[in-house]
């Protein structure tokens, strides 16, 4: 089965074409980054309007990379939720206009299920269940995958998204958008020891996160310096940081694990290319016998290569819409 997917939920324009959930056959991808790094971050009413602009001949390059037609598609998948609002219309109504001229079933995926989908491209074994960190920078969420369909969220941040506490650190630092790839390039070359950060929890609530106070800690070190005349090393406060997140995030990961007696651990979302996240989570899978799943790179990103992957399977699971679907800024991963 052949699935013609669309992706534009944030500032990047994606069209694939994906065959049973597995395979990818094209993978195209419009990004805005240049544009919105002027602004130091994405700017909603550009996004839309690059998604108008780009959608009509990213769709046909995926096509073309694919050698199909649209009359050799089985189905439209697109993302609905959650995003930018005006950026998802985009994807939404011309998904919804490829489908109500072709006469192919529209199906609506979740974009954080798409992440988590990203990795079936990758490995071909990987099969539910098991437990997915989903980190980017809009979310950060721990997620029992049960079945294709079926998951539950397991905890969850109270505040800022991991990826959010990267880029806003970043920026503090004084690195260009999207911060969290030039923080985390810099910090290889700093000493992860040279700052004391704090790694904050929840209390009461050991499998969500809080990111928020350690961003505060990080902008006020430099606020305080910047008082006194002193000149940090930034890679030394880049590398301390990101270990910082990254405890955080392995404590409660290794936690839930613990609590669900798992024996798969899997990460996703664009946070998963972070190249301390992705061995230390290796490292502590193998200390405790689990196997260990990340994505290709390629597929850490946005992109509609996994929102094909995860749409196969919504296809399968009879999730399929009418020309009433609407985008959604917000929705839980369990209506998804």
């Amino acid at each position: 089965m052949k699935l013609l997917a669309l992706e534009s939920s944030c500032d990047e324009t994606a069209a694939a074409v994906v065959e049973d959930g597995r395979h990818v056959l094209s993978n195209v991808v419009a990004s805005q980054v240049e544009e919105h790094r002027l602004y130091g971050g994405v700017v909603p009413e550009i996004a839309s309007r690059r998604h108008c602009e780009a959608v009509v001949p990213v769709t046909q390059k995926a096509l073309d990379d694919a050698g199909l037609s649209l009359s050799d598609i089985d189905a439209v998948a697109v993302t609905y939720a959650p995003g930018l609002i005006g950026a998802l219309l985009v994807g939404v109504n011309f998904a919804k206009g490829l489908s109500l001229s072709t006469g192919k079933p529209l199906v609506p995926v979740h974009h954080l299920r798409s992440h988590i989908a990203a990795n079936y491209l990758t490995h071909a074994d990987l099969t539910p269940p098991f437990l997915c960190l989903v980190v980017s920078g809009g979310h950060t969420h721990l997620v029992q995958v049960e079945d294709y369909t079926k998951m539950t969220v397991f905890g969850q941040t109270r505040d800022d998204a991991a990826g959010e506490a990267f880029d806003k650190a970043a920026r503090a630092m004084g690195m260009p958008y999207p911060g969290g790839i030039a923080l985390d390039k810099l910090a290889e070359e700093g000493d992860e020891t040279a700052f004391s950060l704090p790694r904050p929890h929840v209390a009461g609530s050991p499998f969500d996160f809080s990111f928020s106070g350690l961003k505060t800690a990080v902008i006020n070190l430099l606020h305080n310096a910047s008082q006194r005349g002193e000149q940090l090393s930034i890679p030394d406060l880049a590398a301390s940081y990101r270990r910082a997140v990254v405890d955080c995030l392995l404590r409660n990961t290794e936690a839930a694990m613990e609590e669900t007696h798992g024996k798969k651990l899997v990460v996703a979302g664009g946070v998963s290319a972070n190249r301390l996240l992705r061995r230390e989570l290796e490292r502590v899978a193998n200390a405790h016998g689990w196997a260990f799943y990340k994505p290709e790179l390629c597929y850490c990103g946005d992109n509609a290569a996994m929102v094909g992957a995860q749409g196969y399977y919504e296809f399968l699971a009879g999730h399929t819409a009418g020309m009433d679907l609407n985008a959604c800024p917000e929705m839980a991963m369990e209506r998804g």
